[in-house]
């Protein structure tokens, strides 16, 4: 019988999303990164839950800044990656491919999804439904790439691929507006999109966040997904016929420049 989380977003920094998530059966509760401390502490305030757990996606200073003070006040044990060194502060424990992560009842699969950066995991929270991509997937978009070829960044998006539609997707900052202008200029003729990109207009507008998504979502409207589709190699002038991740690395320059 799958596990129903609850689980709180909110804005940290300027564009950084914060996520709780909090198995009710035990009352274990997770952080999803410590973007800012003054955020979480507040996130945990508002909700009355109890941290037991901090999961770095990875190394970054904007998602890492915040363990110590949060660490001090909660006593919460933080999972980090491996490859991350000792550039994540007071790690508990250090995850890789393959490792289970439990947050009471809760079991997250720990990915390596680099391309973003080397040492970035995503946790997979199969049983519950969803997934936790960091700076790998946001809705509408993807990160930059900042470490290795572009084709790593598109090895680790394909494995959300499997995922079911209903899957939710939780990702590391708000950037939709600005990746919905993008897909809109990548797919304009896609009217799933369209409605989507009104959809996050209307949700900036009364201060909500389209975080989570869900991979059903992203799948129909997130154009580095959909680089496999003839619509998209033809918006930056390639052959349908060419291999997807082709047309990933043109996207994703695309983007940069944008």
């Amino acid at each position: 019988m799958a596990v129903e989380p609850q689980f709180h977003t909110f804005l940290c920094r300027s564009d950084n999303i914060g996520v709780l998530i909090r198995d009710p059966a035990t009352g274990a509760c997770a952080a999803i990164d410590a973007p800012e401390a003054d955020a979480v502490m507040a996130a945990l305030d508002a909700t009355g839950w109890r941290l037991t757990d901090i999961l770095v996606t990875h190394r970054h200073a904007d998602h890492v800044e915040g363990i110590p003070a949060v660490k001090r006040a909660t006593g919460a044990r933080v999972t980090a990656p491996r490859k991350a060194g000792d550039a994540v502060p007071e790690v508990d424990a250090a995850v890789g491919e393959g490792d289970t992560v439990r947050v009471g009842d809760l079991a997250a699969r720990v990915w390596e999804t680099p391309g973003h950066c080397a040492d970035h995991v995503t946790y997979h929270f199969a049983e519950a439904g969803l997934v936790c991509a960091g700076d790998t997937l946001f809705t509408l978009g993807c990160g930059r790439v900042l470490e290795g070829p572009p084709t790593a960044l598109w090895s680790s998006l394909r494995r959300f691929s499997d995922l079911p539609d209903e899957t939710l997707l939780f990702s590391g900052h708000d950037y939709v507006l600005s990746n919905a202008r993008f897909a809109l200029a990548a797919d304009p003729d896609n009217r799933d999109l369209q409605a989507r990109a009104e959809e996050a207009r209307r949700a900036k507008a009364e201060g909500r966040f389209l975080v989570p998504s869900t991979l059903g979502d992203e799948r129909a409207t997130n154009p580095f997904l959909r680089s496999g589709e003839p619509a998209l190699a033809r918006s930056v002038d390639l052959p349908a016929s060419v291999d997807a991740s082709q047309v990933f690395v043109a996207l994703r320059a695309w983007k940069d420049r944008f």
